[in-house]
């Protein structure tokens, strides 16, 4: 671990070179991972506000706009993260420390499906940046642990950078909308998440019913082959967004073609956010 954590350049100790580029690519990055928090917020304030009273989810009987309007907090006293502090009511840290219909911490969805498909994202972008540019670090980096390259997420996971490159994340994201209230977020985050949804059904539409599984073999072997890779590989079902790239290895090691995923994926157990950070993932290593 040392090895891996210290490199030198010209006899001086350059410590953790790429921790620290993962970490400019993250802030370069920095207005797409604002926008995509602000259009992760888009609808909020029309579902149902919920609170956890004596361990019982309880609806409140509005919505979570309806309480902002009012002035009144959406988190609970039982529910929350204690990492996010005291929030003002009606605002964007107020939101992650509440929780939706299920009973889950906005935070830990905002976790799961913002902040882990992005910062794997930046770190593949950065990975890619450091085999073209810095060359001889990277063969010492992948000589120190024990990885040949071929697989940027794999020699990711084996260096650790994604867990403090979150914190950093969150952090970054705090400091820009911690205390804007959630209607203007909505508001900014409107416009990409139309785009978003639009991209989405694009994706997940489905093919001409009647000729497609009679005269296209090949597509309904992809969607098999998919199926197998997932019992194989043991992933849990249906797949969450943080293990998108475990799903990716296991089909692109299936032999499926990588032009064959988005039609693909809508057919496989997938939880929301899955897919899109597969494909993600996918134009990043390409």
């Amino acid at each position: 671990m040392l090895r891996r954590a210290l490199g030198t350049v010209g006899g001086v100790f350059d410590v953790d070179w790429m921790g620290q580029l993962t970490r400019d690519v993250l802030r370069e990055r920095l207005p797409a991972l604002i926008a995509e928090a602000c259009a992760w917020s888009v609808g909020i304030s029309d579902r149902p506000h919920v609170e956890r009273r004596r361990g019982r989810l309880v609806a409140t009987g509005g919505t979570n706009g309806d309480r902002v309007a009012r002035g009144q907090a959406l988190s609970g006293e039982e529910d929350g993260r204690l990492d996010l502090g005291d929030a003002r009511p009606g605002s964007f840290r107020d939101v992650l420390n509440a929780v939706d219909a299920d009973g889950v911490v906005y935070a830990d969805r905002f976790d799961q499906e913002v902040l882990e498909p992005f910062v794997l994202a930046t770190c593949v972008l950065a990975a890619e940046r450091a085999r073209a540019t810095r060359r001889a670090e990277w063969a010492e980096l992948l000589d120190d642990l024990g990885e040949d390259g071929r697989d940027l997420v794999g020699v990711l996971r084996a260096g650790e950078w994604e867990a403090p490159l979150r914190t950093e994340a969150e952090h970054l994201v705090l400091a820009a909308l911690a205390d804007v209230p959630l209607l203007e977020v909505e508001a900014e985050g409107l416009p990409l998440s139309l785009v978003r949804t639009a991209e989405a059904l694009n994706r997940e539409a489905a093919p001409p019913p009647a000729p497609a599984a009679a005269e296209d073999p090949d597509a309904s072997g992809a969607v098999f082959l998919a199926r197998a890779a997932l019992s194989a590989g043991g992933l849990e079902q249906p797949v969450a967004p943080s293990d998108a790239d475990r799903l990716l290895r296991a089909l692109l090691a299936e032999g499926i073609e990588p032009e064959e995923l988005p039609g693909v994926l809508p057919h496989l157990p997938l939880a929301p956010g899955t897919a899109e950070a597969v494909l993600t993932l996918l134009d990043a290593g390409r």
